[in-house]
Protein backbone atom coordinates (compact mmCIF):
# COMPACT_ATOMS: atom_id res chain seq x y z
CA UNK A 1 0.00 0.00 0.00
CA UNK A 2 2.81 2.50 0.88
CA UNK A 3 4.46 1.52 -2.33
CA UNK A 4 1.50 2.58 -4.40
CA UNK A 5 0.98 6.12 -3.10
CA UNK A 6 5.05 6.53 -2.99
CA UNK A 7 4.88 5.56 -7.16
CA UNK A 8 1.50 7.36 -7.80
CA UNK A 9 1.92 10.56 -9.38
CA UNK A 10 -0.09 12.77 -7.16
CA UNK A 11 1.96 16.10 -6.21
CA UNK A 12 1.87 19.36 -8.42
CA UNK A 13 5.19 19.47 -9.76
CA UNK A 14 7.84 21.84 -8.45
CA UNK A 15 9.11 24.92 -9.61
CA UNK A 16 12.19 22.87 -10.02
CA UNK A 17 10.62 19.99 -11.90
CA UNK A 18 8.54 22.98 -14.50
CA UNK A 19 11.86 24.55 -14.81
CA UNK A 20 13.74 21.75 -16.22
CA UNK A 21 10.90 20.87 -18.47
CA UNK A 22 11.11 24.38 -20.35
CA UNK A 23 14.51 23.69 -20.46
CA UNK A 24 14.14 20.37 -22.62
CA UNK A 25 11.22 22.07 -24.76
CA UNK A 26 8.57 20.79 -22.79
CA UNK A 27 5.87 23.48 -22.52
CA UNK A 28 2.10 23.27 -22.89
CA UNK A 29 1.28 23.97 -26.84
CA UNK A 30 -1.83 24.02 -28.67
CA UNK A 31 -1.76 23.35 -32.47
CA UNK A 32 -5.36 23.41 -32.84
CA UNK A 33 -5.07 27.41 -31.00
CA UNK A 34 -2.20 28.46 -33.44
CA UNK A 35 -3.82 26.61 -36.81
CA UNK A 36 -7.06 28.49 -35.53
CA UNK A 37 -5.53 31.95 -35.41
CA UNK A 38 -3.38 31.31 -38.30
CA UNK A 39 -5.93 30.69 -40.60
CA UNK A 40 -8.65 33.34 -39.03
CA UNK A 41 -5.66 35.99 -39.40
CA UNK A 42 -4.88 34.28 -42.90
CA UNK A 43 -8.64 35.10 -43.91
CA UNK A 44 -8.31 38.48 -42.07
CA UNK A 45 -5.57 39.34 -44.43
CA UNK A 46 -6.62 37.72 -47.60
CA UNK A 47 -9.86 40.22 -47.33
CA UNK A 48 -8.08 43.05 -46.07
CA UNK A 49 -6.04 42.95 -49.06
CA UNK A 50 -7.99 40.96 -51.35
CA UNK A 51 -8.37 44.38 -53.48
CA UNK A 52 -4.89 45.10 -53.97
CA UNK A 53 -4.05 41.50 -54.41
CA UNK A 54 -6.70 41.10 -57.21
CA UNK A 55 -5.95 43.70 -58.99
CA UNK A 56 -2.23 43.20 -58.80
CA UNK A 57 -2.74 39.60 -59.88
CA UNK A 58 -5.36 41.01 -62.48
CA UNK A 59 -2.31 43.35 -63.72
CA UNK A 60 0.19 40.75 -63.92
CA UNK A 61 -1.76 38.37 -65.90
CA UNK A 62 -2.83 41.00 -68.68
CA UNK A 63 1.17 42.17 -68.82
CA UNK A 64 2.54 38.10 -68.97
CA UNK A 65 -0.78 37.57 -71.70
CA UNK A 66 -0.42 40.63 -73.89
CA UNK A 67 3.52 40.95 -74.78
CA UNK A 68 4.35 42.25 -77.96
CA UNK A 69 5.18 40.46 -81.73
CA UNK A 70 9.18 41.47 -81.30
CA UNK A 71 9.25 39.78 -77.92
CA UNK A 72 9.31 36.57 -78.43
CA UNK A 73 12.49 36.50 -80.59
CA UNK A 74 13.98 37.57 -77.60
CA UNK A 75 15.09 35.06 -75.02
CA UNK A 76 16.90 37.80 -72.58
CA UNK A 77 13.53 40.07 -72.58
CA UNK A 78 11.55 36.71 -71.56
CA UNK A 79 13.76 35.43 -68.72
CA UNK A 80 13.64 39.68 -67.66
CA UNK A 81 9.77 39.90 -67.97
CA UNK A 82 9.93 36.32 -66.01
CA UNK A 83 11.77 37.61 -63.20
CA UNK A 84 9.91 41.20 -62.97
CA UNK A 85 6.84 38.92 -62.96
CA UNK A 86 7.86 37.27 -60.05
CA UNK A 87 8.54 40.26 -58.00
CA UNK A 88 5.52 41.99 -58.60
CA UNK A 89 4.07 38.51 -57.74
CA UNK A 90 6.06 38.27 -54.33
CA UNK A 91 5.31 42.08 -53.26
CA UNK A 92 1.39 41.67 -54.25
CA UNK A 93 1.34 38.86 -51.60
CA UNK A 94 4.60 39.80 -49.16
CA UNK A 95 1.94 41.89 -46.68
CA UNK A 96 -0.27 38.88 -46.50
CA UNK A 97 2.56 36.23 -45.37
CA UNK A 98 3.92 38.99 -43.00
CA UNK A 99 0.52 38.80 -40.97
CA UNK A 100 0.83 35.13 -41.24
CA UNK A 101 4.42 35.16 -39.80
CA UNK A 102 3.33 37.56 -36.62
CA UNK A 103 0.12 35.76 -35.92
CA UNK A 104 2.03 32.13 -35.72
CA UNK A 105 4.37 33.64 -33.93
CA UNK A 106 1.96 34.98 -31.56
CA UNK A 107 -0.13 32.30 -31.31
CA UNK A 108 2.49 29.84 -30.11
CA UNK A 109 3.48 32.36 -27.25
CA UNK A 110 -0.47 32.29 -25.59
CA UNK A 111 0.05 28.85 -24.32
CA UNK A 112 3.72 28.29 -23.61
CA UNK A 113 5.16 31.13 -23.99
CA UNK A 114 8.71 31.76 -25.63
CA UNK A 115 10.86 29.05 -24.62
CA UNK A 116 13.90 27.63 -26.68
CA UNK A 117 15.61 24.60 -26.32
CA UNK A 118 18.86 22.56 -27.57
CA UNK A 119 17.89 20.26 -26.09
CA UNK A 120 14.68 19.23 -27.69
CA UNK A 121 17.06 18.96 -31.09
CA UNK A 122 19.14 16.46 -29.50
CA UNK A 123 19.24 12.65 -30.21
CA UNK A 124 17.22 10.92 -27.52
CA UNK A 125 17.04 7.39 -26.76
CA UNK A 126 13.55 6.92 -25.38
CA UNK A 127 12.42 8.59 -28.78
CA UNK A 128 14.23 5.28 -30.82
CA UNK A 129 12.10 3.07 -28.04
CA UNK A 130 9.71 0.73 -30.17
CA UNK A 131 7.67 0.35 -27.26
CA UNK A 132 7.42 3.85 -26.15
CA UNK A 133 6.94 4.69 -30.22
CA UNK A 134 3.79 2.29 -30.22
CA UNK A 135 2.57 3.56 -27.08
CA UNK A 136 2.78 7.06 -28.36
CA UNK A 137 1.01 6.05 -32.35
CA UNK A 138 -2.03 4.01 -29.72
CA UNK A 139 -2.10 5.57 -26.65
CA UNK A 140 -4.51 8.18 -25.28
CA UNK A 141 -2.49 10.56 -26.66
CA UNK A 142 -3.41 9.30 -29.77
CA UNK A 143 -6.83 8.68 -29.03
CA UNK A 144 -7.32 12.16 -28.63
CA UNK A 145 -5.43 13.23 -31.33
CA UNK A 146 -7.61 11.05 -33.56
CA UNK A 147 -10.96 12.30 -31.85
CA UNK A 148 -9.56 16.07 -32.66
CA UNK A 149 -8.85 15.37 -36.29
CA UNK A 150 -12.31 13.71 -36.57
CA UNK A 151 -13.76 16.84 -35.19
CA UNK A 152 -11.99 19.08 -37.29
CA UNK A 153 -13.15 17.09 -40.67
CA UNK A 154 -16.75 17.29 -39.44
CA UNK A 155 -17.15 20.44 -38.25
CA UNK A 156 -14.87 22.02 -41.44
CA UNK A 157 -17.13 20.06 -43.32
CA UNK A 158 -20.19 21.18 -42.26
CA UNK A 159 -19.76 24.90 -41.99
CA UNK A 160 -18.26 24.61 -45.87
CA UNK A 161 -21.37 22.69 -46.95
CA UNK A 162 -23.27 25.85 -46.04
CA UNK A 163 -21.34 28.30 -46.94
CA UNK A 164 -20.82 26.94 -50.53
CA UNK A 165 -24.89 26.78 -50.54
CA UNK A 166 -24.96 30.70 -49.06
CA UNK A 167 -22.48 31.95 -51.66
CA UNK A 168 -23.27 29.34 -54.64
CA UNK A 169 -25.48 31.89 -56.66
CA UNK A 170 -22.61 34.49 -56.59
CA UNK A 171 -20.12 31.95 -57.49
CA UNK A 172 -22.39 31.09 -60.51
CA UNK A 173 -22.70 34.80 -61.43
CA UNK A 174 -18.86 35.13 -61.58
CA UNK A 175 -19.10 34.54 -65.32
CA UNK A 176 -21.00 37.17 -66.00
CA UNK A 177 -17.76 39.80 -64.39
CA UNK A 178 -15.30 41.75 -66.42
CA UNK A 179 -11.47 39.97 -65.54
CA UNK A 180 -10.45 42.53 -63.20
CA UNK A 181 -14.34 42.56 -61.48
CA UNK A 182 -14.52 38.83 -61.25
CA UNK A 183 -11.41 38.53 -59.54
CA UNK A 184 -11.35 40.85 -57.10
CA UNK A 185 -15.16 39.19 -56.54
CA UNK A 186 -13.38 36.15 -56.33
CA UNK A 187 -10.97 37.13 -53.85
CA UNK A 188 -13.48 38.54 -51.65
CA UNK A 189 -15.26 34.73 -52.05
CA UNK A 190 -12.73 33.08 -50.82
CA UNK A 191 -11.36 35.05 -48.05
CA UNK A 192 -15.45 35.35 -46.63
CA UNK A 193 -15.91 31.71 -47.07
CA UNK A 194 -12.11 30.76 -45.60
CA UNK A 195 -12.77 33.40 -42.71
CA UNK A 196 -16.21 31.46 -41.89
CA UNK A 197 -14.73 28.37 -41.87
CA UNK A 198 -11.60 29.32 -39.90
CA UNK A 199 -13.54 30.53 -37.60
CA UNK A 200 -15.21 26.77 -36.90
CA UNK A 201 -11.62 25.84 -35.23
CA UNK A 202 -11.92 27.91 -32.93
CA UNK A 203 -14.59 25.81 -30.94
CA UNK A 204 -12.03 23.07 -31.37
CA UNK A 205 -9.26 25.31 -29.87
CA UNK A 206 -11.37 26.31 -26.93
CA UNK A 207 -11.46 22.68 -26.25
CA UNK A 208 -8.25 22.03 -27.03
CA UNK A 209 -6.40 24.87 -25.17
CA UNK A 210 -7.52 23.51 -21.47
CA UNK A 211 -6.71 20.26 -22.23
CA UNK A 212 -2.89 20.82 -23.20
CA UNK A 213 -2.42 23.03 -19.88
CA UNK A 214 -3.95 20.05 -18.00
CA UNK A 215 -2.53 17.36 -19.78
CA UNK A 216 1.06 18.63 -19.69
CA UNK A 217 0.76 19.67 -15.44
CA UNK A 218 -0.53 16.04 -15.01
CA UNK A 219 2.40 14.62 -17.28
CA UNK A 220 5.16 16.90 -14.62
CA UNK A 221 3.22 15.47 -11.70
CA UNK A 222 5.94 13.84 -9.03
CA UNK A 223 5.59 11.31 -7.05
CA UNK A 224 5.75 11.77 -2.98
CA UNK A 225 9.00 10.33 -2.73
CA UNK A 226 10.78 12.66 -5.95
CA UNK A 227 9.44 15.26 -4.35
CA UNK A 228 11.23 14.50 -1.01
CA UNK A 229 14.34 13.37 -3.39
CA UNK A 230 14.25 17.12 -4.60
CA UNK A 231 13.92 18.70 -1.79
CA UNK A 232 16.60 16.84 -0.13
CA UNK A 233 19.26 17.43 -3.48
CA UNK A 234 17.91 21.45 -3.13
CA UNK A 235 18.07 21.65 0.64
CA UNK A 236 20.31 19.29 1.66
CA UNK A 237 19.74 16.32 3.90
CA UNK A 238 17.59 17.35 7.50
CA UNK A 239 20.81 15.13 9.46
CA UNK A 240 23.36 17.19 7.16
CA UNK A 241 22.23 20.03 7.87
CA UNK A 242 21.98 19.80 11.55
CA UNK A 243 25.49 18.73 11.72
CA UNK A 244 26.37 21.86 9.43
CA UNK A 245 24.36 24.43 12.11
CA UNK A 246 26.09 22.62 15.33
CA UNK A 247 30.10 23.30 13.46
CA UNK A 248 28.82 26.30 12.80
CA UNK A 249 27.27 26.89 16.41
CA UNK A 250 30.70 25.57 17.72
CA UNK A 251 32.76 27.66 15.39
CA UNK A 252 30.78 30.83 16.85
CA UNK A 253 31.09 30.10 20.22
CA UNK A 254 35.17 29.22 19.61
CA UNK A 255 35.25 32.62 18.52
CA UNK A 256 33.05 34.44 21.39
CA UNK A 257 34.93 32.76 23.88
CA UNK A 258 39.07 33.34 21.86
CA UNK A 259 37.35 37.14 22.08
CA UNK A 260 37.03 37.21 25.96
CA UNK A 261 40.10 37.55 27.42
CA UNK A 262 40.77 40.61 25.46
CA UNK A 263 37.03 42.55 27.15
CA UNK A 264 37.27 45.44 29.46
CA UNK A 265 34.35 43.68 31.28
CA UNK A 266 31.91 40.88 31.94
CA UNK A 267 28.82 41.96 33.69
CA UNK A 268 26.34 39.07 34.52
CA UNK A 269 23.36 38.34 36.42
CA UNK A 270 25.08 35.66 38.52
CA UNK A 271 22.22 32.81 37.98
CA UNK A 272 21.28 33.17 34.46
CA UNK A 273 23.68 35.46 32.23
CA UNK A 274 26.72 36.73 30.98
CA UNK A 275 28.01 39.41 28.54
CA UNK A 276 31.42 40.74 27.97
CA UNK A 277 32.33 44.23 27.17
CA UNK A 278 35.03 45.99 25.56
CA UNK A 279 35.42 49.56 24.34
CA UNK A 280 38.26 50.89 22.01
CA UNK A 281 37.95 54.49 20.52
CA UNK A 282 39.84 53.56 17.55
CA UNK A 283 37.58 51.20 15.99
CA UNK A 284 33.79 52.32 17.57
CA UNK A 285 32.53 55.26 18.99
CA UNK A 286 30.44 52.75 21.60
CA UNK A 287 31.30 49.83 23.67
CA UNK A 288 30.67 46.56 21.77
CA UNK A 289 29.39 43.07 23.04
CA UNK A 290 32.24 40.56 22.25
CA UNK A 291 30.35 37.67 24.19
CA UNK A 292 27.37 36.83 25.63
CA UNK A 293 25.50 33.44 27.13
CA UNK A 294 22.69 31.98 29.65
CA UNK A 295 22.94 29.27 31.57
CA UNK A 296 26.04 26.50 30.85
CA UNK A 297 27.24 29.63 28.51
CA UNK A 298 27.41 32.04 30.94
CA UNK A 299 29.24 29.61 33.28
CA UNK A 300 31.60 28.77 30.94
CA UNK A 301 32.39 33.16 29.96
CA UNK A 302 32.91 33.53 33.47
CA UNK A 303 35.54 30.44 33.76
CA UNK A 304 37.23 32.31 30.43
CA UNK A 305 37.05 35.64 32.25
CA UNK A 306 38.77 34.33 35.79
CA UNK A 307 41.15 32.79 33.83
CA UNK A 308 42.66 35.81 31.76
CA UNK A 309 41.67 38.10 34.67
CA UNK A 310 38.83 40.07 33.16
CA UNK A 311 37.37 41.98 35.79
CA UNK A 312 33.62 40.41 36.58
CA UNK A 313 30.58 42.62 37.70
CA UNK A 314 27.41 40.88 39.32
CA UNK A 315 24.87 43.42 37.77
CA UNK A 316 21.96 41.54 36.62
CA UNK A 317 19.09 44.68 35.29
CA UNK A 318 22.09 45.54 33.14
CA UNK A 319 23.40 41.87 31.99
CA UNK A 320 19.52 41.47 31.21
CA UNK A 321 18.96 44.43 29.41
CA UNK A 322 22.51 44.41 27.39
CA UNK A 323 21.69 40.36 26.94
CA UNK A 324 18.14 41.04 25.59
CA UNK A 325 18.76 43.67 22.96
CA UNK A 326 22.32 43.27 21.44
CA UNK A 327 23.34 40.59 19.85
CA UNK A 328 27.43 40.01 19.20
CA UNK A 329 29.83 41.98 17.84
CA UNK A 330 27.34 45.04 17.87
CA UNK A 331 27.40 48.08 19.85
CA UNK A 332 25.15 48.68 22.96
CA UNK A 333 22.34 50.65 22.21
CA UNK A 334 22.34 54.76 22.92
CA UNK A 335 19.08 54.47 25.52
CA UNK A 336 22.10 52.11 28.18
CA UNK A 337 25.41 54.27 27.15
CA UNK A 338 25.29 55.86 30.34
CA UNK A 339 25.32 52.76 32.50
CA UNK A 340 27.83 51.30 30.71
CA UNK A 341 30.12 54.12 31.14
CA UNK A 342 29.97 54.03 34.53
CA UNK A 343 30.80 50.38 34.68
CA UNK A 344 33.22 51.23 32.14
CA UNK A 345 34.90 53.89 34.32
CA UNK A 346 34.77 52.04 37.59
CA UNK A 347 36.72 49.08 35.97
CA UNK A 348 39.53 51.57 34.36
CA UNK A 349 39.67 53.18 37.96
CA UNK A 350 39.80 49.60 39.49
CA UNK A 351 42.98 48.68 36.86
CA UNK A 352 44.66 52.06 37.96
CA UNK A 353 44.05 51.39 41.57
CA UNK A 354 45.84 48.19 40.78
CA UNK A 355 48.77 49.66 39.31
CA UNK A 356 48.83 52.14 41.88
CA UNK A 357 47.86 55.33 40.19
CA UNK A 358 44.74 56.40 41.58
CA UNK A 359 42.86 56.10 45.14
CA UNK A 360 40.60 53.08 45.12
CA UNK A 361 37.59 53.96 43.46
CA UNK A 362 34.08 54.31 45.70
CA UNK A 363 31.92 50.77 44.88
CA UNK A 364 29.06 51.19 41.95
CA UNK A 365 25.73 51.70 43.23
CA UNK A 366 22.73 50.96 41.98
CA UNK A 367 22.96 51.97 38.15
CA UNK A 368 19.40 53.35 37.16
CA UNK A 369 18.63 51.43 33.72
CA UNK A 370 15.54 53.08 31.24
CA UNK A 371 11.63 51.38 32.05
CA UNK A 372 12.16 50.39 27.73
CA UNK A 373 15.67 48.14 28.36
CA UNK A 374 14.13 46.38 31.93
CA UNK A 375 13.56 42.57 31.47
Amino acid sequence: MADNQAGERSEQATPKREKEAREKGQVARSRELTTAMLLIAASAAMYSFSNPIGSGFAAIAKQAFSPSRQHFFSEKYMLAALGELLLEVMLSVAPFFLVLFAIALFSSLLTGGLSFSAKAFSPQANRMSLGKGFKRMFGMHALVELLKALAKVSVIFLVGYFVIVQIFPELIALGNDSVTAGVGHAMDLVSRSFFLVSLSLLLIALIDVPYQIWNHAKQLKMTKQEVKDEYKETEGKPEVKGKIRQLQREMAQRRMMDAIPDADVVVTNPEHYSVAIKYDAMRSSAPIVVAKGADVIAMQIRKVAIANDVPILPMPPLARAIFHTTEIEQEVPQGLYLAVAQVLAYVFQMNSFAQGKNAKPKPLGNIPIPDEFKY
